[in-house]
């Protein structure tokens, strides 16, 4: 039964294809149960849809992937041929090595993300509940994960940061105990967003959010469990805090030199402070002052290409295991199709033993030498199960089959 991967992702679509394409994780359910029941062609369906891509992944009856192109043309309300411009079609093993290496973060717009591994997880699972899951797409996703699984154990691709917000929150968690840390982040853009994921997964003590539009500040503080304030009360309130993450859009510094030198007065805790602004919001004078340690987005970029060129080697290690990944589900794939011929072939000896052990019983039963009989069973054994082997070597030979001959002497072990 063939297996297709269809879908588009960053590399293949501006985002405003995808946005059109993707699916809201409320509607994925009914979605793909819907892709299965609509299309008779399709036995097994499942739809993987994140900011950077929508992938429908089907068993189906016919090598033939235009039926699914119109179903999501149909049902995400955009044109053919903006889907024949920006979709990819990927088959059986192309299909399986490609959800691979997307669950493991070889595929993602930052090498090596975690996020994308319990996404693919999630989907497989949406479509599982969904009753479009059978033995092709179970084999898929057990494949892919246990794959991401041994990309993340075996590897180091995901082992350095490569976002600026992570690498703040990394850096400051090398001097400072964020458990015991209050934390302030000047700006509330998406960055600043970031950081404040970043840090609440630490466990901080607390987050204070200054942003110039109070109440932006307070919408991103409401949903971290900070609080919020405005620019006018950080000459006051900048002495609270351990660490002070700055990223505005701001023409001027935000936080001068001055201010933090007053701040530090009687102080016996050091600063830390992390400008990612440009222009910077903190006065580089600023970390002259004793006790106080400031870097700047030129420090964190450095560090962010280093251990992007880090994951880089690992994804070279990752795409190894990718490729026994690949082997081993196209084995796995092959011994479950030939599960039926193995069961025959299986029923057929038990068949002829049987019908010689009943011919041996009868001659003991009639009083022939116990001796005899076992010769004469062990005989008839051996030549009912050569017999059909003997003539396909026979006709391979006259036919010239060498690839067929050389099977038979690697199955049976023959020089």
């Amino acid at each position: 039964m063939p297996l297709l991967a269809y879908g588009v992702s960053f590399r293949t679509a501006a985002i405003d294809i995808r946005e059109r394409l993707a699916f809201p994780p409320d509607e994925l359910g009914e979605a793909v149960a819907g892709l299965r029941q609509d299309l008779d062609g399709v036995s097994e369906a499942a739809i993987l849809s994140t900011c950077n891509r929508t992938e429908i992944y089907c068993a189906l009856e016919a090598r033939d992937e235009a039926p699914v192109a119109d179903w999501v043309a149909a049902h995400r309300a955009i044109g053919r041929r903006d889907l024949e411009d920006t979709a990819y079609v990927l088959w059986d093993g192309d299909a399986a090595r490609h959800l691979m290496r997307v669950a493991s973060g070889l595929d993602s717009q930052v090498l090596g993300e975690p996020q994308i591994m319990g996404q693919v997880k999630a989907a497989y699972d949406i479509a599982r509940g969904s009753g479009t899951l059978g033995p092709e797409l179970n084999l898929l996703s057990q494949g892919a994960l246990y794959a991401a699984k041994r990309v993340r154990t075996d590897t180091a691709i995901g082992k350095n940061p490569v976002s600026i917000a992570y690498v703040a929150v990394t850096m400051a968690q090398q001097v400072i105990d964020l458990g015991a840390a209050r934390a302030l982040l000047i700006g509330a853009g998406e960055t600043i967003e970031l950081v404040a994921r970043h840090l609440k997964s630490t466990g901080v003590r607390e987050i204070g959010i200054a942003n110039r539009t109070v109440e932006r500040a307070e919408e991103v503080a409401r949903s971290m469990g900070g609080h919020a304030m405005g620019l006018g009360e950080l000459p006051a309130r900048l002495r609270d805090y351990d660490l002070v993450i700055s990223s505005t859009d701001a023409a001027e510094h935000i936080v001068s030199a001055s201010m933090v030198e007053r701040a530090m007065l009687g102080r016996t805790r050091p600063l830390f402070l992390v400008d990612i602004a440009v222009p910077r919001d903190i006065e580089p004078q600023a970390g002259l002052i004793e006790g106080v340690f400031l870097h700047s987005v030129d420090d964190l970029a450095l560090i962010v290409e280093e251990n992007a060129a880090a994951r880089r080697d690992a994804a070279v290690q990752a795409e190894g295991l990718i490729d026994k990944g690949v082997a081993h589900y196209e084995r796995a794939r092959v011994l479950r199709d030939n599960r039926h011929l193995v069961q025959r072939f299986r029923q057929h000896a038990d068949g002829v033993r049987q019908e010689v052990l009943d011919r041996a019983r009868q001659r003991l039963d009639n009083g022939q030498d116990s001796a005899d009989v076992m010769e004469r069973l062990a005989h008839e054994l051996t030549n009912k199960l050569i017999h059909a082997p003997t003539v396909a070597i026979r006709d391979a030979g006259v036919d010239q089959r060498a690839d067929f001959l050389e099977s038979l002497r690697t199955l049976y072990g023959l020089e």
